[in-house]
């Protein structure tokens, strides 16, 4: 069985899942809140009113609600398998557990990207109906969205990829959940220590703050740096990852 058939099977698995209703609840939330309570200081003459909007939703969205609902689909898809022996018949099959790891793996990165989506596209149509209610005639940046989403989507592929590797060691939801919703909560604290880019957990909550900060500052340099951040975060990305893909399925093999 190719690696795309697999991956197949698994997006077929959850195609009829709660999965997808539930990305939605996390940007409408924050979007919604954000917005509104920031849209009420606006005048004709306000200025990026934009970023203002993006960086008043995206900061609790990043350091919390968005790890809390990856939290919650590493489980579901964890428990599609764990749930009637299922995952012993699919280790009963030619198919190598690698490689089935890697590709819920893949569909958990999926759903990420989806929520992203979900976050844009209903951060679109509040800034649009705050913008036009207050009388702000400033253009929305579109490019600029799409740009502070994709870092958002990219800083946060370290975080999803330590949640799959805990849900994988704990078989046991209640645990991998704990411990993941123990690991989120402190993410504001870390960032603000030196230590945070050993914290995958709270890496796009540190760009938010960053953007935050160098809006604040009207500073033209980004206090977001690529190195040592890149190097660091595509490291741990890679261990984890392969502990999550060689423990996968390695206590129902015994």
């Amino acid at each position: 069985m190719s690696f795309s058939e697999l991956l197949g099977i698994e997006f077929r698995k959850v195609k009829r899942s709660r999965i997808v209703p539930l990305i939605f609840i996390a940007p409408l939330l924050v979007v919604s809140s954000g917005v509104a309570s920031l849209s009420r200081y606006f005048t004709p003459e306000y200025t990026n009113a934009w970023y203002a909007m993006f960086i008043q939703s995206a900061l609790v969205y990043a350091y919390y609600l968005l790890p809390f609902s990856m939290i919650v689909v590493c489980v579901m898809i964890a428990g599609r398998e764990t749930g009637n022996n299922g995952i012993l018949k699919m280790l009963a099959l030619p198919v190598s557990r690698h490689a089935l790891s890697m590709a819920k793996f893949c569909v958990l990165a999926c759903f990420l990207l989806m929520e992203m989506v979900v976050f844009l596209a209903v951060f679109v149509v509040a800034g649009l109906i705050a913008t036009r209610t207050m009388g702000v005639t400033e253009t929305m940046p579109i490019l600029s969205l799409l740009k502070w989403c994709a870092e958002l989507f990219l800083t946060m592929l370290p975080a999803v990829a330590v949640m799959w590797a805990i849900t994988v060691l704990f078989e046991k939801p209640l645990l991998s959940v704990g411990l993941n919703l123990l690991l989120v909560i402190p993410g504001i604290l870390v960032a603000n220590t030196p230590f945070w880019i050993l914290y995958p957990y709270c890496y796009s909550g540190y760009l938010v703050s960053s953007s935050l900060h160098d809006f604040t500052a009207e500073v033209s340099d980004s206090t977001f740096s690529l190195f040592p951040f890149l190097p660091c975060a595509l490291i741990l990305f890679g261990v984890v990852m392969a502990v999550a893909v060689t423990q996968f399925g390695k206590k129902e093999m015994r």
